[in-house]
């Protein structure tokens, strides 16, 4: 047996080594170009709230670890830093479990590989995979005294009967529920770490929901927030929202909760290198929790996180389910019952004239029932600021020439503001998707150069506003695909908009124009949740009641996809009405009328339904 062999040996069966996984970091751990922006030497004082995260995985009387954090402060290079130690200095058997197989052979090559490469101190230890007697693949590398197995939570077969002490399982909440038929797969990975005293079982993930995730079992934990003291009086702050103050000052800033004083990032950051976790319930020890948020991070712009909280307010209650998982680290509480049909009722307005000042676009969304169509004009200002102009119910058979023509008088009217002026319909969104297809169809498409567009909704999340146009139709009428459920989200976030200014929803004070109690119910009728399909959070929109209607609703996702799909400057149009001349105001839109109305009059005399 030659002299390196024999040293392997003995490496073995040795005691484990007086060094904790920071510190093997701080020492060996090179960061790949490919993998970090900061490539080079592995620094814990970087980020010094991985230190304590590291020290615990090292800790004998610490048998199960608990990482909620948001996203990208440095989770994976944790999951990294651990692999490598244990591969260097204490070799075991280590499982790492991903949510899928394709995720896990990504992780393998675009981070694994290259941490192997570029450490030597691991680049001795577990051959290439193309080297012809490494014995080694993507997803299973052995060394001396242990092997790395890589597993998708999503197949039963790669979590089969295999020995374990170090289980890594990374992005828990994207888990399936069950792994097959076989069940819950960290309880299955867990069953294979029985035989191992000394076991690890280390779960990280960013939070998406309240039960059977990383914030069911950071309950059980010791609870452990990140503070950084104050710079004036020393005071332990974790870094949390609520204090975070951004609305009209030069820079974000964030209050010390015990002298009041605000300090900026770089101030806060100053003091990070003398960070503590406290634990909100040190009675729990051997199971230890940690939780931050991305304001602790130094790859984070404090700046950017607040524009991404106005932009995710903005954009409706699904973005800002991301904002609070992915930023604050926390699983979104769905404000689902909190709009309220009377509070929007209650907070009707008087009108100076059919058109409020603010309002420099208007657009329309119209829904077919079986004995009647419904419409709403909707109107438009800066920052996507809103105005419910008018809410009409044509009654009328919708298989009938007679009620068409009854919706086009109502499209083609001009809408006046108080000092004479006056504007038309942008754009029109008119739903295809029920029994009347065709008689949609032949309305919109001698229409289309008006902007009256035939439309179909989809829900489903992550699908977008506007899709299309197509013309892959039986009367190869222009056709937009609505995502309804994105629209409605962004719909729900500007009702609840309390402010007038950007997103705010207005409505006259006027049941003349269609705006009663009927129409409020409507408008608020559904509710979106977050169902379980498949293993997969699902966000729906579900009736809250089924005796209230919801073509209000439906009217004014149209007439929001209608906006969607013209794409006005708003900015600008805001300059030319500031600066319009009023009689030539009047005389383009007379002279737009008459366009409008010319090729309907032909329609009729041809006798082509219109």
């Amino acid at each position: 047996m030659n002299s390196q062999m024999m040293t392997t040996n003995l490496n073995l069966w040795s005691p484990p080594p007086d060094i904790t996984v920071a510190e093997w970091a701080d020492f060996y751990r090179q960061i790949s170009p490919e993998a970090n922006v900061e490539p080079g030497s592995w620094h814990t004082d970087r980020a010094p709230y991985q230190r304590e995260i590291m020290n615990a995985i090292s800790d004998d009387s610490i048998e199960k670890i608990i990482v909620m954090t948001a996203a990208q402060v440095g989770k994976t290079e944790i999951i990294l830093n651990t692999i490598g130690y244990y591969v260097d200095k204490e070799p075991s058997p280590i499982l790492l479990l991903q949510p899928t197989l394709s995720m896990g052979e990504a992780f393998s090559k675009d981070r694994l590989a290259p941490m192997i490469r570029d450490t030597p101190c691991l680049t001795g230890k577990i051959k290439d995979p193309r080297a012809r007697d490494s014995g080694n693949t993507l997803l299973h590398k052995r060394f001396p005294g242990g092997q790395i197995t890589i597993c998708g939570a999503n197949s039963p077969a790669s979590l089969a009967s295999r020995p374990i002490r170090i289980l890594l399982c990374d992005e828990v909440d994207r888990y399936p529920d069950s792994a097959g038929t076989e069940g819950d797969p960290v309880s299955l990975a867990i069953k294979r770490t029985q035989n191992f005293w000394n076991r690890k079982i280390i779960l990280v993930s960013t939070p998406t929901r309240q039960t059977h995730g990383i914030y069911e079992e950071f309950q059980l934990t010791s609870q452990e927030e990140w503070c950084v003291p104050c710079p004036v009086c020393g005071e332990l702050n974790p870094f949390e929202w609520e204090r975070i103050k951004f609305k009209e000052l030069p820079e974000p800033v964030m209050t010390c909760r015990k002298c009041n004083k605000d300090f900026n990032q770089f101030e806060w950051a100053s003091m990070q290198i003398n960070g503590k976790w406290i634990a909100m319930n040190p009675s729990v020890t051997r199971v230890r929790g940690f939780h931050m948020n991305s304001f602790a991070s130094p790859w984070a712009s404090w700046s950017d996180l607040c524009t991404q909280y106005q932009e995710a307010k903005l954009n409706g209650e699904e973005k800002l389910k991301v904002f609070v998982n992915t930023v604050l680290g926390e699983p979104y509480e769905s404000k689902e019952g909190t709009l309220d049909s009377e509070i929007l009722e209650n907070r009707r307005e008087k009108y100076n004239a059919e058109l409020p000042d603010g309002v420099l676009v208007i657009t329309a969304g119209v829904d077919v029932q079986d004995d009647r169509l419904e419409c709403e004009v909707v109107g438009w200002g800066l920052g996507h600021e809103s105005w419910g102009i008018c809410y009409k119910v044509i009654y009328g058979d919708p298989a009938l020439n007679e009620t068409w023509l009854m919706l086009d008088d109502f499209l083609c009217r001009a809408w006046h503001y108080k000092d004479g002026t006056s504007i038309i319909l942008s754009c029109v969104c008119i739903d295809s998707g029920g029994h009347f297809t065709d008689e949609v169809y032949t309305f919109c498409k001698p229409r289309s150069k008006r902007n009256i567009f035939a439309i179909i909704g989809r829900g489903g999340y992550g699908r977008p506003s506007v899709a299309g146009p197509t013309r892959n139709n039986r009367r190869k009428t222009p056709l937009f695909t609505l995502g309804v459920s994105t629209i409605k989200g962004v719909l729900q976030s500007r009702l609840m908009t309390e402010k007038t200014g950007a997103g705010y929803c207005h409505f006259p004070d006027d049941k003349n124009l269609g705006y009663d109690s009927r129409y409020f119910a409507g408008l608020v009728s559904e509710r979106m949740i977050t169902k379980r399909v498949r293993g997969r959070d699902v966000i729906v929109w579900e009736q809250r009641n089924k005796n209230i209607r919801n073509e209000p609703l439906d009217c004014r996702v149209y007439a929001s996809g209608a906006i969607e799909i013209f794409n006005p400057d708003l900015a600008k149009h805001a300059a030319r009405r500031a600066g319009a001349h009023i009689p030539e105001r009047q005389k383009e839109t007379s002279q737009v009328l008459k366009k409008i109305a010319t090729p309907r009059v032909k329609l009729l005399r041809s006798g082509i339904r219109v």
